[in-house]
C-alpha cells in the first residue's frame, strides 16, 4: 500500500501517527502554524485538559473551586474547570494547579480510567500479572495499582519504544498522550480499532491465518433470472426470495454476493436520480410497497452473514425489448433522449457524451456515498456487442469531438472515453470510500491470439475494452475475466486463457474468473469440469488467481444435480475470509478485547470498524479456522479447547489471535 501523506509534516514515520491522525480527523486534537505536530514534545497539564474536553462528554461530578494559580482568563481555564468538575483532574495542596507543569505517564492513565469510571474486572490478577506486562513493575506507585489494572484491562497503556516498559514516572509526549487518547475512545467504542505492536494487550496472542478466497456469485436481477423470480411479488415474497438464496450461499461457503442493481439505466434501491426498475415491481418508476430498498436490506443480510456485497452496474444500457413498462422519469432515455439510441432491439446510451459519462459516475458514486458496499462491479457491455449489420450510431459524437481538433480514430476514441470512465470510477470510488473495491467481470478473451491459440470476439475492437491497460494502469482491484469455455477445446481453453490474464497483471491486482456455472447440464458441463476449473485456478494462487465468481445463482438456488451437496463436500468444504488488498490498506484491527469465558461461552466486547470475527481452534501444533462470526456478535458456545478469536475488518484485514482456553 502506498499511504497517503500525513497530516502533519513530521509524523511520516512515527510510531504514533495511527492514534494522532484518528484524533486530528475527528478535531480532538491540532497542530501548530508551521504544520508540524511535535510529537516528541511533552505536554503540559493544561494543554491535557484541554485535550480532555474535546475528546469526551461527561456528567459533572463535583463542584469546581478555582484553582489560585488558573485565572479567569487563562487560555485553559474552561476546559481545566471541565476537566476537575467531571473528576478527570485534581489540584495540588494549597489549591494548586500547576498549568505549565509537563504530567507524567501514570498521571494520564490514572485521570482516563477515573474520570471515564473505567475498573478491572480481575483486579488482583491484572496487578498480580504486572511483572509479566512491565519490566518496570516496581516503578508503579502504590497508589496508581487499581488504576493502572484498569489501564490495562482496557487495552488503553501504549508503550514506545519496548511494550514492556511502562516509564510511569516519566513526562509524558504529545504522541503518548494521543496514544493513550485514542485507546480510550476505542474502549468506549467511539472510534476503530488500529494496529499497533505498542498496544499492551494483557492477552496472550498468536498469529494465526487461513487460505483466502474470493468465492462470488452473480444474482441477475434483469430479466428476473436470479431475482426477484418475477416482477410484482409481495415485499415479504421478494425479502424471502433474497434470504433463501444468501442461506444457499452461507450454507456453501460462498463470501461475495455480485448483486445486479443497475440493469438498464434503472435502480433496484431507492434514488433520485434514476426510477425504481420495473424488474422488481413490474412498473418502472413504482417502489415497494410495503416500502423498503433492496439494496439496503441485502447488504444488512450479507454482513450477518460474513458476505461481501458488490453492486453490480450495467454502465450504458438504457433499455431492453423484453421490458414491458413504460420508461418514466428520470429515466435517461426521458431526461437525454439525444444520447440514447437504438441499437439491435435495446436502448443504448452514447459513451462518448459527456452527460452520460457523468450520469452514469454519478449514479455508481451516489451508491457508493449511501450504502455500505463492500465492492463496485461493472459487467462485460461497454460498448454494445456487435449487431450484424448495424452500426453503432455515434456519427454525430465522434464528428463533434472531432471538430474540437480530436486526432483519435473512430476506434481509439471509443476505447478511450470507456477507459476515461474506468479511471475516473477508480479514483472517485476510493477517494470516497478507501475500502470499496472496483471490479470488472469484461468477455474472457482479450484479443484472438493472445494467447496465440485464442479464437473469438475481439473485445479491443468489438467493445472498445482494454482490460488489459486498467490492468496495467492498476485501476482494477480485481478483474472477472468471464473465463465461459471448458478446459479442453483449445480455441477457448479455460486454464490456458486464465493463464494469459495472470501473466498480464504487472501491478498484481486480484483475478477472479467466471465460470459459466449456467451451463450445467451433466454432459458437455459436469459438476466435475466446475471443481477441476476452480482447482486450476487455485493452483495460480501465487500469480493472484485469488477465487472464482459463478454465473449464475438460480444453478446454485435449484441444487441442479445436486451441485451444491457435491461442492459443499469437496471444493468449498473449508470457510473462507475473501482476500486482502494491501494496496487500498494493510492495517490490521487491533485485538478482541474483554474476552470472558461463562458457561461455555466465550464473549468479548463490542468494537466499531469489524466487520466479523474470525474463531480458530488449536489442533496439536496447528490452528483451524471453525467460525467466521457477524461483526455484531460479541459471543459464540465453544467445547472444551484452545481457542484464537481475530478481529476482521470490512477489507478483510485479520487481527492477531486473542488466546483463551477453555476446560
Amino acid at each position: 500500500m502506498v499511504p497517503s501523506p500525513p497530516r502533519f509534516s513530521d509524523i511520516q514515520n512515527h510510531w504514533a501517527r495511527l492514534f494522532i491522525e484518528g484524533l486530528a480527523s475527528r478535531g480532538i486534537i491540532s497542530g501548530f502554524p508551521d504544520g508540524t505536530f511535535r510529537p516528541n514534545q511533552a505536554m503540559s497539564r493544561a494543554e491535557f485538559a484541554a485535550l480532555l474536553q474535546k475528546a469526551f462528554t461527561t456528567s459533572k461530578k463535583r463542584p469546581y473551586v478555582p484553582f489560585v494559580d488558573v485565572p479567569a482568563k487563562h487560555w485553559a481555564a474552561a476546559a481545566i474547570q471541565k476537566a476537575y468538575e467531571a473528576g478527570f483532574i485534581s489540584g495540588y495542596p494549597g489549591n494548586r494547579f500547576r498549568p505549565d507543569a509537563s504530567i507524567a505517564r501514570i498521571e494520564v492513565l490514572i485521570s482516563l480510567t477515573t474520570g471515564l469510571e473505567i475498573t478491572s474486572n480481575t483486579p488482583s490478577e491484572t496487578k498480580a500479572a504486572f511483572p509479566e506486562f512491565y519490566q518496570d513493575a516496581a516503578q508503579i506507585p502504590v497508589y496508581a495499582l487499581d488504576k493502572l489494572a484498569a489501564a490495562t484491562d482496557a487495552q488503553i497503556v501504549v508503550n514506545y519504544p519496548n511494550v514492556k516498559l511502562l516509564k510511569p514516572l516519566e513526562v509524558a509526549n504529545r504522541a503518548d498522550v494521543a496514544a493513550f487518547v485514542y485507546q480510550a475512545l476505542v474502549y468506549l467504542g467511539r472510534v476503530p480499532t488500529v494496529s499497533s505492536e505498542y498496544i499492551v494487550t494483557g492477552q496472550k496472542t498468536v498469529a494465526v491465518s487461513h487460505k483466502r478466497e474470493f468465492r462470488g456469485v452473480w444474482v441477475t436481477t434483469g430479466w428476473n433470472i436470479d431475482w426477484p423470480s418475477k416482477r410484482g411479488l409481495s415485499v415479504e415474497q421478494q425479502q424471502s426470495e433474497l434470504i433463501q438464496i444468501l442461506d444457499r450461499m452461507q450454507g456453501l461457503n460462498l463470501n461475495a454476493l455480485v448483486f445486479q442493481v443497475r440493469p438498464t439505466g434503472d435502480a433496484l434501491y431507492a434514488s433520485e436520480l434514476e426510477p425504481w426498475s420495473g424488474w422488481l415491481t413490474g412498473t418502472q418508476g413504482k417502489a415497494p410497497e410495503p416500502f423498503y430498498d433492496p439494496l439496503a436490506f441485502a447488504i444488512a443480510q450479507c454482513h450477518q452473514r460474513n458476505i461481501e456485497l458488490h453492486a453490480w452496474f450495467n454502465p450504458y444500457r438504457a433499455g431492453t425489448s423484453s421490458e414491458n413498462s413504460p420508461k418514466v422519469p428520470p429515466h435517461i432515455t426521458l431526461t437525454h433522449p439525444e444520447s440514447v439510441y437504438t441499437y439491435g432491439n435495446d436502448l443504448w446510451m452514447d459513451p462518448g457524451v459527456k452527460v452520460i459519462q457523468d450520469w452514469t459516475y454519478n449514479v455508481i458514486l451516489d451508491v457508493v456515498r449511501r450504502y455500505d458496499v463492500d465492492g463496485v462491479h461493472l459487467d462485460d457491455y461497454f460498448y454494445p456487442y456487435p449487431v450484424s449489420g448495424q452500426t453503432f450510431p455515434d456519427n454525430e459524437t465522434y464528428s463533434a469531438y472531432q471538430a474540437t481538433g480530436g486526432k483519435l480514430s473512430l476506434a481509439d476514441w471509443r476505447r478511450n472515453n470507456v477507459n476515461q470512465m474506468v479511471q475516473r470510477l477508480a479514483t472517485g470510488i476510493h477517494a470516497t470510500k478507501r475500502h470499496v473495491k472496483f471490479g470488472i467481470s469484461p468477455f474472457g478473451i482479450y484479443r484472438p491470439g493472445q494467447p496465440p491459440q485464442a479464437k473469438g470476439l475481439d473485445q479491443y475492437e468489438a467493445l472498445y475494452a482494454d482490460p488489459k491497460k486498467w490492468l496495467g494502469e492498476g485501476w482494477v482491484d480485481y478483474i472477472a475475466p468471464q473465463l465461459y469455455w471448458r478446459i479442453d477445446p483449445p480455441a477457448q481453453s479455460y486454464p490456458v486463457l486464465l493463464q494469459w490474464w495472470t501473466d498480464n497483471n504487472p501491478k498484481r491486482r486480484h483475478i477472479y474468473p467466471g465460470n459459466r456455472l449456467s451451463a450445467l447440464d451433466g454432459k458437455d458441463w459436469s459438476i466435475s469440469e466446475y471443481e477441476k476449473q476452480v482447482e486450476i485456478t487455485r493452483n495460480l494462487a501465487s500469480k493472484q488467481s485469488l477465487g472464482n465468481i459463478f454465473y449464475n445463482m438460480k444453478v446454485f438456488s435449484e441444487n441442479r444435480l445436486g451441485v451444491v451437496d457435491v461442492l459443499k463436500a469437496s471444493t468449498y468444504a473449508e470457510l473462507a475470509l475473501a482476500p486482502s488488498m494491501q494496496w487500498l490498506d494493510d492495517v490490521k484491527p487491533g485485538l478482541p478485547t474483554d474476552l470472558e469465558l461463562k458457561d461455555g461461552k466465550l464473549s468479548w466486547k463490542a468494537a466499531t470498524g469489524i466487520r466479523s470475527w474470525t474463531l480458530y481452534k488449536q489442533n496439536a501444533a496447528t490452528w483451524k479456522l471453525v467460525r467466521i462470526l457477524g461483526g455484531t456478535t460479541t459471543s459464540v458456545a465453544v467445547e472444551p479447547g484452545t481457542y484464537a478469536l481475530c478481529a476482521v475488518d470490512n477489507l478483510a484485514n485479520e487481527s492477531a489471535g486473542a488466546v483463551v482456553s477453555v476446560k
